[in-house]
């Protein structure tokens, strides 16, 4: 069995970086170190005070710790990462796009009062949830080992088991409907002959580039030597000098063979035309 740094490591860059900002966000809440409502989606907000970020915080709050919590978690762990390594596997700017463009779907339906939600972490988690189930409709599913289902019911489930524990099924809902969208414009759609209108954007592909994670085959922009490098400069010893720099092992081995190389005119001190004593 693997460690729990090898789980980490071994899990792919996106779903990563969404689970551990989710987790580290309800750490901040339960360490007191911020209000959840400043936060919150609210276009009063955004447009009066030009809060902007509010766009993108709501996104990365599932709530205070919680079975709830601890659920939606196991699902991007879970079904992000499958998602990750399967449909989207060496494609990562598509996931990217994939889980940006469920996002700005939550924004606008956020947008009618009735569907409004102050976090939708929850919403575009589901999302995630549902491409999954028709990617995977065969696959088979066991719900807490008591009931086993096809993998295309497993939103359909999760979102029974909601209204039995009495949570919310707008955010649910909401989230199947960003993901049926998603899935129909990107798959159903171009299969029934139309056209494929929800291209990955070229600055979603420099975007991951610059980012310098994961894997985009056929990317229209190659990726940025210096990603993911914080500081870049000489080194010095503490004597003032430059530090040694380590060589390559295709430079240290030219270097070397170049060293065990005599050198024609080593130790020559006068270089010219010779003459027998005869003058010949």
């Amino acid at each position: 069995m693997s460690t729990p740094a090898q789980y980490y490591q071994s899990l792919p860059p996106v779903s990563k970086f969404y689970g551990v900002a989710c987790l580290m966000t309800t750490s901040a809440l339960y360490l007191g170190l911020y209000d959840p409502w400043n936060i919150a989606l609210s276009y009063q907000d955004v447009f009066k005070r030009f809060q902007v970020n509010l766009l993108i915080t709501n996104f990365f709050f599932l709530g205070p710790f919680s079975p709830f919590f601890a659920i939606r978690l196991i699902m991007i762990a879970r079904y992000g990462v499958l998602l990750e390594r399967g449909p989207f596997d060496k494609r990562t700017a598509d996931y990217v796009w994939m889980l940006m463009f469920g996002a700005l779907s939550l924004l606008v339906m956020a947008a009618i009062p009735f569907l409004w939600t102050p976090f939708m972490a929850g919403s575009l988690v589901f999302m995630i949830v549902y491409v999954w189930s028709r990617e995977f409709p065969n696959a088979q599913i066991s719900i807490y080992g008591v009931v086993t289902l096809k993998g295309f019911y497993l939103p359909w489930a999760l979102l029974a088991l909601d209204l039995i524990f009495g949570a919310s099924l707008m955010e649910d809902i909401i989230g199947m409907v960003a993901g049926h969208l998603y899935y129909f414009l990107t798959v159903l759609h171009p299969l029934a002959g139309g056209k494929y209108v929800l291209k990955t954007p070229l600055w979603v592909h420099k975007l991951v580039a610059y980012w310098g994670e994961g894997i985009q085959v056929n990317s229209p922009v190659q990726r940025d030597p210096s990603a993911g490098v914080a500081f870049r400069g000489r080194s010095y010893g503490l004597d003032g000098n430059r530090a040694r720099t380590t060589t390559a092992p295709s430079e240290q081995n030219q270097t070397d063979n170049s060293a065990r190389q005599p050198n024609s005119g080593e130790g020559v001190a006068f270089r010219g035309k010779s003459y027998r004593l005869s003058g010949h």
